[in-house]
């Protein structure tokens, strides 16, 4: 079969499955699958697996001995036994081809003022040729493409020659222990996709991710003779705006990186969640901030935690109260390197070309200041790891949403890459 007479098999395939793509990424949004309560959406997901054939592994992340693993990242209030993953594997009797992994993430930030949104979070509404919803693009619209790409080629009368292994992971936004449970669990294969929105361009690079706890104590005292005590909430803006100026040093010195040095200021810090006092004329006591740092893939891990160390002490050395009462530093959530797809992989290649036969233009490529899961494959176990996937915007934010043309464009790119990547023979 030439490959336009095979593009447009599955060109004709895909819009046959697109009405229900579209409302199966619909009810994909409908649940609110956030960090810690993904079990519904999963449960369903082995349901719809199970009903297309595939050999469905449900488990969790308390199933596989995360803890052994060095590039395991410590949890954030999850019980790992309630964390539910899924792999559905399709498996030819006789396999020719090259074998594939396919992996999305259907987990989801908080939503954040459900007032604030155009529509409600969780609608999965309709209008413009746009989906809109929390997590419509980041990213049930990849997870839609990907079970859907397999729907067309058995549309089309094909299926892959080689295995090819469908999961659906937790943790991604959090710590990344989802995907690596996969690779625990004992999933490999010849390459990796993973469908992240990155508007049909190929990630070439990721920066890595540290999350980590700031605890500071104060005296309280009446506001009365606020002088006398000391601010928790204060001091932890003292700390915030140290690790401020630290980011500003590790971006100065990211002006010379083999990747980074053409993209500005690409450590991002962000203090994202801050609680602390018990009362509007006490001065607070403690004041707790959950923080995010970036980290460069040229950079160690501990390198960079033992950096955020070293701007903390610094800081409450300068500080009377702090000298004599250390700001405490907890270690939770993501501990991720960055990650680099090197140039010129076989898979990356036939990739590229399924990409320039459905949009009749080269694949860029992009450098993100983001972290995604390709680094498990790509970095630790030696899969070449591709994030390419649709396009949508707000990513974290209000009315975030995903262009439905680009799904059916994403959807039928990835179903030329997995039947040119696997091969294909009849059903």
């Amino acid at each position: 079969m030439t490959d336009k007479a095979l593009l447009d098999r599955l060109t004709t395939a895909v819009d046959a499955v697109f009405d229900k793509q579209v409302a199966f990424l619909q009810d994909l949004v409908r649940f609110p699958s956030l960090r810690g309560q993904e079990a519904p959406l999963q449960d369903w997901m082995a349901r719809e697996f199970a009903r297309r054939g595939y050999a469905v592994d449900r488990y969790t992340l308390g199933d596989v001995g995360l803890p052994a693993h060095e590039k395991a990242a410590p949890m954030v209030e999850v019980d790992p036994a309630g964390s539910v993953q899924v792999v559905a594997a399709h498996r030819p009797q006789n396999p020719t081809g090259r074998s594939l992994i396919i992996q999305g993430h259907i987990d989801v930030v908080p939503e954040g003022p459900a007032d604030m949104w155009t529509y409600p979070p969780y609608s999965a509404t309709i209008r413009d040729g746009w989906l809109y919803g929390r997590g419509a693009n980041d990213m049930k619209a990849g997870v839609s493409c990907m079970v859907f790409a397999m729907d067309a080629l058995r549309e089309a009368g094909l299926q892959p020659a080689a295995d090819v292994y469908l999961q659906t992971v937790t943790e991604e936004e959090s710590t990344g222990n989802g995907a690596l449970s996969t690779l625990l669990r004992g999933y490999r294969a010849e390459a990796a996709l993973i469908p992240e929105p990155t508007g049909h361009t190929i990630t070439r690079t990721h920066t890595g991710t540290i999350w980590f706890r700031l605890r500071v104590r104060g005296v309280p005292v009446h506001v009365a003779v606020a002088q006398s005590g000391t601010n928790a909430i204060m001091s932890a803006y003292a700390l915030i705006n140290a690790l401020a100026e630290h980011t500003k040093q590790l971006n100065e010195a990211a002006k010379t990186d083999e990747w980074y040095s053409v993209v500005p200021n690409p450590i991002k810090f962000n203090p994202g969640i801050i609680r602390g006092g018990d009362w509007a004329s006490s001065t607070p006591a403690w004041c707790e901030v959950d923080c995010r740092i970036g980290l460069l893939p040229s950079m160690d891990v501990k390198t960079a935690m033992e950096g955020v160390e070293r701007a903390v002490k610094a800081a409450a050395t300068g500080d009377n109260f702090l000298a004599n009462n250390p700001p405490e530093i907890v270690w939770h959530g993501f501990q991720a390197d960055g990650y680099v797809l090197e140039p010129g992989s076989e898979a990356e290649a036939v990739l590229s070309a399924a990409h320039v036969e459905v949009h009749g233009s080269a694949m860029d490529e992009r450098r993100t200041t983001a972290v995604n899961d390709t680094r498990y494959y790509g970095r630790y176990y030696d899969i070449p790891a591709l994030c390419y996937g649709p396009k949508g915007e707000g990513n974290h934010g209000f009315d975030e949403r995903t262009s439905i043309e680009d799904l059916r464009r994403c959807t039928l790119t990835m179903a030329k890459f997995i039947a040119d990547w696997c091969g294909v023979t009849e059903r």
